[in-house]
């Protein structure tokens, strides 16, 4: 192989652990290694990201990623990192669901080109559906021993936590269906490695050595390690919980939000987690953003590369757009061009008022506009006094006593912005 794919991670801050041989075996010829990603939910989320990029950084360097979704696995319920067990969902929501992870790997993968190591989605359902329980703990079951599997961090943690309720036997034969997962990915797809995050290290160790006992072959481990943030908070989480990367879950604007909101510490980290850049690209932004930190270069190119990848050009330049209107680098064109949802998320938490839209066709004049019809200034003294000081603007344009707002001033056909002064903003929604 001519690029060398753990070298690549290692730089990168991206392996926590890896089986001997692991890095070797790779240089000999292509291969194929398998991520599982939970099929639970229609999106996947940024904290999902990690592994998607490992298999990334594997298509690469030459190697060939299968992305599996565990239907399976995802009716069972993995106790990994989890103080309880998850809600088990049908066939037909997973199914759609498994649609959903294929578009949003595909922005990151290449599934089509005919490429001998294009990337392949494989569900575990189709295979686990036709086994029996009895065929199951016969021709699997009986290879792993219980003690071996007591022994694994995610079941430990899990009997000795503080949780009464203790621990499911469906969730305890968890490790049991994902390593015949590598198994069978083993025989039928060739594929010799797993990876994951570092909390999945036992239960892909149960896939090699099920590869061993069973396969009579060798299986390869490797984890990176789990992400997180500087000031100790959970990475991928915001005020409304997850980030997703569904734009109808988290807008393209929050998302670059998100990453342009990151610390100079936690920057410098996912820049080379996050991002394709190389290491010299990188190395010179780091340079770049130490001589100048308050220019955030580096949370900036974190933003823009990410938001891309997942989003595309265009959400990225909405996002940019958006971004300026909150600090004045921006016109009311800028600010007429804005979805309204984007419009809802730039101006989240700003006060409203609902002004019937008869009143604006007929043309509301600014005395009624801030104070009569919306209550944004006390009083109409006080909204003459603003305009006479030339401290009010519509839709970020300054504007005079005189002027009346349209129909054609709408943004989004349904807001108007007002603003007094730089930050005091204020918003009629036409009704």
């Amino acid at each position: 192989m001519s690029k060398n794919f753990v070298e690549e991670l290692q730089w990168r801050g991206m392996v926590h652990d890896a089986m001997p041989g692991t890095e070797e075996h790779l240089m000999e010829a292509m291969r194929s290694a398998y991520v599982g990603f939970d099929p639970t939910a229609d999106s996947l989320h940024i904290g999902n990201l990690v592994p998607i990029m490992l298999l990334a950084h594997f298509q690469r360097t030459g190697h060939k990623p299968v992305a599996l979704v565990g239907g399976a696995t995802g009716m069972i319920g993995d106790p990994s990192g989890k103080s309880s067990e998850r809600n088990l969902l049908d066939e037909k929501t997973l199914r759609h669901n498994q649609e959903c992870v294929r578009a949003q790997l595909s922005q990151f993968l290449d599934f089509t080109s005919g490429a001998k190591n294009e990337a392949v989605m494989v569900n575990n359902y189709d295979w686990m559906k036709e086994f029996s329980f009895l065929d199951f703990i016969r021709d699997v079951g009986k290879h792993i021993t219980v003690n071996y599997m007591m022994a694994k961090d995610s079941v430990r943690n899990r009997l000795s936590g503080e949780s009464a309720d203790g621990m499911s036997f469906t969730e305890f034969t968890y490790q049991l269906v994902q390593g015949y997962d590598f198994l069978h990915l083993y025989q039928n797809n060739a594929c010799s490695l797993q990876m994951g995050g570092s909390d999945q290290w036992g239960n892909i160790t149960t896939g090699t050595e099920l590869i061993r006992r069973i396969g009579g072959g060798k299986g390869y481990a490797l984890t990176c390690p789990l992400i997180t943030k500087s000031d100790g908070s959970k990475f991928g989480k915001s005020e409304g919980g997850n980030v997703w990367l569904d734009a109808n879950r988290t807008s393209p604007y929050k998302f670059y939000q998100y990453w342009l909101n990151t610390s100079d510490e936690d920057a410098e980290k996912y820049i080379k987690i996050f991002t394709f850049l190389n290491q010299k690209e990188i190395e010179a932004l780091i340079e770049v953003h130490k001589e100048a930190p308050h220019q955030r270069a580096l949370q900036k190119k974190l933003a823009e590369e990410v938001t891309v990848t997942v989003h595309g050009e265009e959400a990225l330049e909405n996002a940019v757009k958006a971004s300026n209107i909150l600090f004045g680098r921006s016109t009311g064109d800028d600010l007429k061009d804005l979805d309204e949802a984007t419009f809802l998320d730039v101006f989240e938490g700003v006060p409203q008022a609902e002004v019937a839209i008869a009143d604006i066709e007929s043309g509301l004049d600014m005395i009624g506009a801030l104070a009569e019809k919306t209550g944004f200034l006390k009083s109409n003294g006080e909204a003459r006094r603003a305009l006479k000081e030339n401290s009010i603007s519509v839709n970020k344009t300054k504007v005079n006593e005189g002027f009346v707002i349209k129909k054609e001033h709408l943004i989004s056909d349904t807001f108007i912005l007002l603003q007094r002064g730089k930050k005091n903003y204020f918003i009629i929604r036409a009704v």
